[in-house]
This record gives structure tokens, C-alpha cells and sequence, in this order.
């Protein structure tokens, strides 16, 4: 059973924007104790980290996205955005929500840094 559940994928054209959410109600017990982040995953490639935000509010970027995409997060209601601009085709991918009890640091970018998953939502972006 997944503990979190992402929303706001969908199909869009290149240059156009869309803005994915990520819920993760297990975590809203954690306070302000707790770092979420988004991985996506294209067909025939690794997933690869694309952003996060710690606990402290620190956010980090993968450099393919960063001036593009924003991570943000309503500690009240444990919920991420990922707002995704200027996408492109090569942005295309299904998009994965994770978290992790604590403040994540440089290990964001790696899988295995994260505790929980969520189901993925797919993004698709047309030229």
C-alpha cells in the first residue's frame, strides 16, 4: 500500500506548464520533521531525482530542470508541488512522490535515500 498519492499529471504541449501534487498524510505527524522530493522515470531509463525539499525548507534541483520547475510544501497539510514549466518532451516520464523522515541532504538524488513512494503519475509532453 502506497503511503503517498501524487495527482496532476497529464498531457501537454512543449512550452506549456503543469503542476503536480503530492500527498503524504502519514507524514503531517512528523511536524516540520520530514523531506519530500519527486523522481520520474522514462521507459528504458534509471529513475533520476529532479527535486526536493528538506525539512528546514531547503530545496534542491536536478540541472535539467532548475529556472523551470519549483518544489514546494504546505507543512500544514503534508502536501508537495512540483511546478513544472517550460516543459519539454525530454521532461516526459511518469513522476514518483517520495519522502523521508528528517532533513535530506546531498543523498536526495539516490532512491534509496527515500522511505516511501507513491504511485506515480504520468507526464507527457508533446513537440
Amino acid at each position: 500500500q502506497e503511503q503517498l498519492m501524487e495527482s496532476g499529471g497529464g498531457s501537454v504541449q512543449a512550452g506549456g506548464s503543469l503542476r503536480l501534487a503530492c500527498d503524504a498524510p502519514k507524514y503531517s505527524y512528523y511536524a516540520y520533521s520530514y523531506s519530500l522530493g519527486w523522481f520520474r522515470q522514462a521507459p528504458g531509463k534509471e529513475r533520476e531525482g529532479v527535486a526536493a525539499i528538506a525539512g528546514d525548507g531547503e530545496t534542491m534541483y536536478a540541472d535539467s530542470v532548475k529556472g523551470r520547475f519549483t518544489i514546494s510544501k504546505d507543512s500544514t497539510k503534508s502536501i508537495s508541488y512540483l511546478q513544472m514549466t517550460s516543459l519539454k518532451p525530454e521532461d516526459s516520464a511518469m513522476y514518483y512522490c517520495a519522502a523521508v523522515r528528517g532533513s535530506i541532504g546531498w543523498s536526495w538524488k539516490y532512491p534509496t535515500s527515500w522511505n516511501d513512494w507513491g504511485q506515480g503519475t504520468q507526464v507527457t509532453v508533446s513537440s
